[in-house]
């Protein structure tokens, strides 16, 4: 397939997708981070989005309550 078929018949999020996952597979094959480092920052990150969703699941339910 080419790139462009590929393109033309992914969704707009597949796309992104597909981006994220040559960009991350390019940077571990080139040992710019290895795949540990990598799942590190991703739970990392996901932490702090936990973080953030209960933090404004807190303020909604107070505001509701006000």
């Amino acid at each position: 397939m080419s790139y462009e078929k590929a393109l033309e018949i992914l969704s707009r999020d597949d796309r992104f997708k597909a981006t994220i996952y040559s960009m991350n597979t390019l940077l571990i094959d080139k040992g710019i981070y290895t795949q540990q480092e990598f799942q590190q920052f991703f739970v990392e990150w996901a932490t702090k989005e936990a973080s953030k969703r209960s933090s404004r699941m807190v303020r909604q339910a107070t505001e509701v309550s006000a």
